[in-house]
């Protein structure tokens, strides 16, 4: 048969494996498998580099025509995070202040969210941790997502110099409807697990804590279904006081498996894999025809804007996330730079050294 891969590829920055479809009665499947891609890159969180964004898209390709693939399961090294996005060193160091630069990385971005969404096979977003940033926009342009109970779900542009226009604003409305796309878009607070999928944003949720032997439930979130006595729905949301508090102490106590996250992955994909292959491939595409509509009305003038803000916004977040002065603060001084901006201070090399956090103003 005749090969549709565009080029042979040696993975260096993510991992590629192909790994056991299970029939219903738990059997590996002969001449069938399904295609892992993993983001290996623990020690930062899993954030992706330029040359990382380069594998995924050429993975993606690999695994669309792969004839044997059941389903795509998209995911990260370790248990702390999926991917929290683009990895703030290359941008603080590579493309602050060079928007042409930030043009072309901006292109290959788009190029890896498009190809997650023109895969031939299902794709399944492993939630193993945070999945936060550009991290939510590549998963949530998945199929699906089934993610451990510890994980948290959340943007990060506007308190670190961007605007989640990488599929954010366009996907999330989709998920989760205005209102609350426009509370995690623009505050940046971050969701449980258990609240994400309260609010239709993720299909399935697997306890991943181990205490005592026995596995509980994420211990900082309200996992009972209820509402609190003014009706207002208080499942999922994080809790406070003096919960909070012992919910620290039963997490210092436990350690974090993912076992059952990977049997909630393999239960998905052998539902997958009883289903007609072509129909399949079809229902999937006509529902994410919704996402493409939105995703490819706008890709091209938010990878604009997004490239020219490189000079001012983008360029003063991103160093002080990155350089992360020895309080540990990472947010420039919004109030300043707001009162140099109404006072008509333009963008410069002094405007940027003043907002940056106190320690680290260099």
């Amino acid at each position: 048969m005749i090969d549709h891969e565009l080029v042979e590829t040696r993975f260096a920055r993510i991992r590629y494996e192909h790994r056991e479809v299970l029939d219903p009665a738990g059997n590996p499947v002969r001449g069938l498998h399904n295609v892992w891609i993993v983001l290996d890159n623990e020690r930062e969180l899993n954030s992706y580099t330029t040359d990382t964004v380069k594998e995924v898209v050429l993975a993606f390709r690999k695994a669309s025509a792969d004839r044997a693939a059941v389903a795509v399961v998209f995911t990260g090294a370790g248990s702390r995070a999926f991917c929290t996005g683009g990895n703030t060193r290359e941008y603080a160091e590579n493309y602050a202040g060079r928007p042409e630069e930030y043009l072309q990385y901006m292109r290959l971005f788009n190029d890896m969210v498009t190809g997650i969404l023109h895969c031939d096979r299902p794709v399944v977003c492993r939630v193993n941790g945070m999945r936060i940033g550009g991290g939510q926009e590549i998963g949530m342009a998945c199929d699906f997502s089934v993610a451990q109970d510890l994980a948290l779900f959340g943007q990060a542009g506007p308190r670190h110099g961007s605007a989640p226009d990488g599929g954010s604003t366009d996907f999330l409305p989709l998920f989760v409807g205005a209102e609350r796309a426009m509370e995690s878009c623009t505050l940046c607070d971050t969701w449980t697990a258990h609240k994400a999928h309260r609010l239709g944003l993720i299909h399935e949720i697997a306890p991943a804590l181990e205490v005592d032997g026995e596995l509980i439930a994420n211990p900082l979130a309200v996992t009972d279904r209820y509402a609190d006595e003014s009706g207002r729905i208080v499942y999922g949301e994080k809790k406070q006081g003096a919960d909070a508090a012992r919910g620290k102490e039963l997490l210092k106590r436990g350690v974090v498996t993912l076992a059952p996250l990977d049997r909630a992955v393999d239960r998905l994909t052998t539902r997958l894999l009883m289903t007609f292959p072509n129909c399949l491939r079809k229902t999937i595409g006509s529902v994410r025809k919704h996402k493409l509509e939105h995703w490819d009305r706008n890709r091209e003038t938010s990878r604009e804007w997004l490239a020219l803000n490189m000079l001012t916004e983008a360029r003063a977040g991103f160093t002080a996330f990155h350089r992360g002065g020895t309080s540990g603060a990472r947010e420039i001084d919004f109030i300043g730079l707001r009162q140099r901006l109404a006072a008509g201070e333009p963008w410069s090399e002094e405007l940027v050294a003043a907002i940056l956090p106190q320690d680290d103003r260099r």
